[in-house]
């Protein structure tokens, strides 16, 4: 009886064996399949890429699309390879002249370096080639706008004269940018108007009028700082149909600080360089009081406040007529003046007259100037640079305006209030 029961087992095993083979192999081909489905596994070599088609050119993206007109001069131009490469591009103005440009090594983009010009027609003949080698060449042109109008900037001192580049001004000096024409976006112009300094600066710009914007920093320059100033409105709409001519750029040195402190208490100028006092002058300022002359108040006060020297003159002419006051009436005047340093718009001046020397120091009898006598006059006048700062103080009168040259005297929380961008 035993032995057909261990016949049965060892039967039986066989026969589970026998199953399990075909069961293995069917699992190993699915593992086989799936690796090679997901790329894992496979040693089947992949197809090769497709030849380029010979006969296929580059393609390219423009920059304005060819035919545009009315561009801006300032707008970007360039040209740009999608497919292929540009061998070169050449690009000319309707006079013939060549445009710089640069093509990147690996052929891929092209733009010019210099600014395109106001009213021009512009041609690029782009050379190129395609992803199977074959070359093109294909002229495309684009024309700028001319505008109605254009307006100039010019950068000034408060007295309208030019700020020279590279020359030395005082630790006060007012960077004034003039328009030629009047602004309405001031914002735009503005933004386009900057003043950095080594070591660094800050400040604020002040409109004062449509074409006169005022710059100056919170306190007074440090002297030996490098100031430059830019205007980048070439291609800008400031106005109606008034677009920036060029740009404008300009740098200069900030000298010595030299602070004269007129106190009508003392009846003296105390001068000091770099913090140091270095001359004390007796002076005469102006006597006070007003006169109606032709319907017009004049006044005899020396205005109080913060001014800068904006020129001088040896000699000046000075004539009371040109401020209302008939040369030929009791206290009118006409008279050849020596080493003259001006200090406001409406002409008030530190400057020799002996005449007065009995009242400096102790006596106001000028019209508004500060008298000085000759050996002051002519120190003061080989002392002061554009720029340099006089405050004068405990006179009476109205304060110092910004009209004569009173940048300074407007409080800082005030003056940055004239930007367009406060």
């Amino acid at each position: 009886m035993g032995a057909p029961r261990l016949r049965d087992r060892l039967g039986h095993k066989v026969i589970r064996h026998a199953l399990a083979a075909p069961f293995a192999l069917l699992i190993a081909l699915i593992v086989a399949t799936a690796l090679t489905a997901c790329g894992h596994g496979s040693h089947l070599a992949s197809a090769p890429p497709a030849a380029p088609n010979p006969n296929e050119p580059a393609s390219f993206k423009i920059e304005p699309v060819p035919g545009a007109h009315d561009v801006d001069p300032v707008a970007p131009v360039s040209v740009s390879a999608q497919t292929g490469t540009l061998t070169d591009v050449a690009m000319v103005n309707d006079t013939g002249k060549r445009i710089d440009g640069v093509l990147t090594p690996d052929g891929k983009f092209w733009h010019p370096i210099v600014p395109l010009g106001y009213g021009r027609t512009y041609t690029l003949t782009i050379t190129s080639r395609g992803p199977g080698g074959k070359t093109a060449t294909q002229p495309v042109s684009f024309s700028t706008l001319t505008p109605p109008n254009q307006t100039k900037v010019s950068f000034q001192t408060t007295s309208e004269a030019a700020l020279a580049d590279g020359a030395t001004y005082g630790v006060g000096i007012v960077i004034v940018a003039h328009f030629d024409e009047p602004i309405t976006d001031k914002a735009e112009a503005e933004r386009r108007l900057t003043v950095t300094g080594s070591p660094p600066l800050s400040g604020s710009w002040n409109w004062v009028d449509d074409q006169n914007a005022h710059w100056r920093p919170e306190h007074y320059y440090a002297p030996g700082t490098t100031v430059t100033v830019d205007a980048k409105i070439y291609g800008l709409q400031l106005a109606q149909g008034v677009f920036g001519q060029q740009d404008e750029h300009v740098r200069f040195t900030i000298g010595e600080s030299h602070v004269s402190i007129a106190d009508d208490h003392t009846h003296r100028v105390n001068v000091f360089r770099n913090g140091t006092l270095v001359r004390t002058m007796p002076t005469s300022m102006g006597m006070g009081g007003t006169q109606q002359v032709a319907g017009r108040t004049l006044s005899f006060w020396t205005p109080p406040g913060v001014y800068t020297v904006l020129d001088k003159g040896d000699p000046v002419v000075m004539d009371s007529s040109t401020f209302g006051l008939p040369k030929n009436s009791r206290l009118g005047y006409r008279e050849t003046i020596n080493y003259a340093t001006r200090i406001s718009i409406d002409g008030i001046y530190l400057h020799q007259l002996d005449a007065t020397v009995w009242a400096q120091g102790n006596t106001d009898t000028s019209h508004g100037c500060l008298n000085l006598n000759g050996d002051n006059a002519k120190w003061f006048y080989d002392f002061s640079v554009p720029g340099d700062v006089v405050e004068i103080r405990n006179t009476g009168g109205p304060l110092l305006t910004l009209a004569q040259n009173g940048d300074w005297t407007i409080p800082w929380d005030q003056w940055r209030k004239g930007s367009a961008l406060s």
